[in-house]
């Protein structure tokens, strides 16, 4: 039997005949088969076409715009404006987003490692997404319902959704919103190098607390930067993008610690710590060092708050280069460089919450059970300007309705000197009387050589009591009265021509009779003697030889900005001026004359480095000098004399201080306000002290007292100063010697007692000579 031999490679070419052939026969019979072999080919077909169909529409931003490659790599997000001391200590920030950035070279290989192994372990071996991801995804966390299991997404996915947040609600748009963050993760990943993308990832990325990007976080929770974090520290901070508020570590502790020991068991699993070091960090605790910057925590919390409402003002004519449009310092990444130096200011913050803590307690104690203020009008007139009392006004709500709700307990948080604040069950009016009851504070320091304000401390409380106290004007007392007498200098009045200490009568001016604190007279007092133990006869006297109206116009001369009535009750100090107006008088004594234009920014730039104000360098050939070096110096003496021997003299026998201090204690009509104004001629710091309202004070002089309730502030203040030996110099520092004429000047006895002693009293008629001159 003949057999006929195929070769083997010849099957696969008849296989395919008979399978067309065949396929030819059931097309041209039209068979069920052929029908269903078709189908079978549409629906294979048709979902690779659908899906197709849709990744291109997603693309292409059928489903909502897509980034360009030109938009990825202009990527542009809210950066907070930073605040810096001009010791280069962080003080705050404005912002939108509380977002700082950090360049890859700041952060801590940790950091990176402790990410890379929880969120991304094959981080370095994909290009965007990470496909055995996505089976484990599909397998155990979709068929297994293992929750357990992790998610898919890459760190360049998770960042696609950081800049581009998700639209929609619904399984079709989280398939969408999916889709493009894997899209966009491989167009970074084309875009960026590995490095960068981490960069950007740690940048945009959510901590707890409304906190963007690491170098935030890291700064608000340990204190430090990105780059000094530790293992223990930077796998703290990556286990809060797990639940940033499930897993915050100041208020949910226990569980960020076990999410803390998860991320190092992942570090040691993909060998970033050895076993050894896992074990030993998981022992740890979390360590924190809570620091969070926000309006009402930090240092110089008023000063920030007057340095935003000012930046919008000073920042709206200017216009960025690339734009043209304004700057705005809550997205724009300004570094904003003040004057306040960091040590100074803690200083003085401390120095007016001890001395307002203790001095409150004095006052509780002082009042013994009675109200603190004189006339209920007060409690009355807070209750009408309560936001509660205007919202319930704004409903058309009865009185007796509104009466029943400030009267009705409730649960409350109010400030507490023991503990900051505490919790209470009072009624709204409850809380209104006590605010009333308590004293607060404004405390300034400048350099009188450059103007540079380095310490501004505004209140006791910014959360609790807003109104900065650097601002407000208030009676200035005795701490005018330098003016007085500069002004009889600079009119040729002798220093060392005496004035009776008697009481007059001013007929001219309704019969005005201006008495003294302590109510005694007698003895004649050179310019030194009336001035050093704040004398009112003697500066009243002084006043209407010099005329009022001309002492006015030194005063706004020297510092203050309002138009100063020409009145003779501003001798006594009945003018209303701001501590930093008299601050900067001050720093016009100390500066010998010339008045220095107070500042508190030194330069802003932007996140690019482009100075956009620059005041470092103050022009000081434009200030104007109101005092000739010799009248100025003869007025530092005197106020020197004033620390050794007047007014202000506790400094040196309760405080036990030798350093060349010049200063003046005032006290306002009936004591309502207590001032100390003190400094050397490389600084000027200046204290008030009062309450919200003048009807609220002290009953007696000798507590009220400016040397009582603000000098201390001024005491307590040198006192930390004395502890940093680079800012001693600032208290250690001599007055310039005065000239030869300025010594004989003031060469003579400050009081003198004749032995027949004059009138107690005396009218002082329109007819006086010297007043009407002074007056013309």
């Amino acid at each position: 039997m003949k057999v006929n031999l195929i070769p083997k490679t010849a099957y696969p070419a008849l296989l395919w005949q008979q399978l067309r052939g065949r396929w030819k026969e059931m097309r041209k019979n039209k068979t069920k088969v052929y029908y269903a072999l078709q189908m079978m080919v549409v629906l294979s077909i048709a979902p690779v076409l659908i899906i197709t169909a849709f990744i291109v529409s997603v693309t292409n931003g059928v489903f909502g715009n897509m980034p360009s490659d030109q938009n990825l790599l202009a990527i542009q997000y809210p950066v907070a404006s930073e605040i810096y001391s001009s010791d280069s200590v962080l003080l705050g920030r404005f912002y939108l987003e509380q977002r700082s950035l950090a360049d890859f070279t700041e952060l801590s290989p940790h950091l990176i490692n402790a990410l890379v192994a929880t969120e991304d372990a094959r981080y370095y071996d994909h290009n965007g997404i990470d496909y055995r991801a996505w089976a484990r995804v599909f397998f155990k966390s979709i068929l297994m319902k293992d929750r357990s299991s992790g998610g898919g997404s890459t760190i360049s996915q998770q960042l696609a959704k950081n800049l581009y947040p998700r639209e929609g609600d619904g399984g079709m748009a989280l398939l969408i919103n999916k889709l493009k963050e894997a899209i966009i993760a491989q167009k970074l990943e084309r875009l960026y190098s590995k490095k960068q993308i981490l960069e950007l990832y740690l940048n945009t990325v959510a901590f707890s607390e409304n906190t963007y990007g690491v170098k935030v976080a890291a700064q608000r929770f340990f204190n430090t930067s990105p780059s000094q974090l530790r293992p223990e520290q930077a796998a703290t901070l990556v286990a809060m993008l797990k639940a940033t508020s499930t897993y915050n570590p100041v208020s949910h502790p226990k569980l960020s610690k076990e999410r803390r020991n998860l991320v190092l068991d992942q570090m040691e699993k993909y060998d970033y710590l050895t076993t050894a070091e896992k074990d030993s960090l998981q022992k740890l605790a979390l360590n924190l060092n809570y620091f969070p910057l926000n309006n009402n925590v930090g240092l110089a919390t008023y000063f920030r708050e007057h340095l935003r409402l000012d930046l919008k003002e000073r920042l709206q004519p200017l216009r960025k280069k690339e734009s043209g449009l304004s700057y705005n310092i809550y997205t724009d990444g300004l570094k904003i460089y003040t004057t306040i130096h960091s040590k100074m200011q803690a200083f003085a913050e401390e120095a007016v919450k001890e001395q307002i803590a203790d001095l409150q307690k004095t006052f509780h104690k002082h009042l013994d059970g009675k109200n603190a203020w004189e006339k209920d009008t007060i409690i009355e007139l807070a209750v009408h300007q309560s936001p509660r009392y205007r919202n319930l006004r704004s409903q058309n709500r009865s009185k007796a309705f509104i009466d029943s709700v400030f009267q009705e307990p409730v649960h409350m948080l109010v400030f507490d000197w023991e503990q900051g604040e505490k919790k209470v069950r009072w009624s709204p009016l409850d809380s209104i009387r006590y605010y009333n009851s308590l004293l607060n504070a404004g405390f300034m320091v400048s350099d009188p050589q450059t103007g540079a304000i380095q310490a501004w401390v505004g209140g006791i409380n910014h959360k609790y009591f807003k109104y900065d106290h650097t601002q407000s004007k208030r009676q200035v007392g005795s701490t005018f009265k330098p003016v007085v007498y500069a002004k009889a200098i600079q009119r040729g009045i002798h220093p060392c021509s005496y004035t009776l200490n008697t009481l007059r009568t001013y007929t001219r001016y309704e019969n005005w009779q201006p008495k003294n604190a302590d109510d005694k007279y007698g003895g004649l007092y050179s310019m030194q003697g009336g001035l050093t133990n704040s004398v009112n006869t003697v500066t009243v006297s002084l006043m209407m030889r010099s005329g009022p109206k001309r002492v006015a116009q030194l005063a706004e001369d020297l510092g203050i900005d309002a138009p100063v009535p020409g009145v003779p009750s501003i001798a006594l100090g009945t003018v209303d001026a701001s501590l930093r107006e008299m601050t900067n008088m001050y720093s016009t004594f100390a500066n010998r004359g010339l008045k220095p234009e107070l500042r508190f920014i030194d330069r802003i730039v932007t996140k690019t480095g482009e100075v956009v104000l620059d005041y470092a360098q103050p022009d000081t050939s434009q200030w104007k000098r109101a005092l000739s070096v010799d009248e100025a110096d003869m007025i530092n003496e005197m106020l020197q004399a004033t620390v050794t021997q007047g007014t202000a003299r506790r400094l040196r026998y309760r405080y036990q201080f030798t350093y060349p201090f010049a200063g003046k204690t005032g006290t306002s009509q009936n004591h309502s306000d207590g001032w100390f104004m003190g400094f050397t001629p490389k600084m000027v710091a200046g204290a008030w002290v009062g309450a919200e309202s003048p009807l609220v004070r002290f009953r007696d002089l000798r507590l009220g007292q400016g040397a009582n309730t603000a000098l201390p502030i001024f005491a307590r203040f040198v006192q930390k100063l004395e502890t940093d030996p680079k800012l001693r110099s600032l208290i250690e520092t001599d007055f310039p010697e005065p000239s030869q004429f300025v010594k004989d000047q003031l060469n003579c006895q400050s009081i003198q007692w004749p032995k027949k002693e004059a009138t107690a009293t005396e009218t002082v008629a329109q007819s006086i000579p010297e007043i009407l001159q002074a007056e013309e």
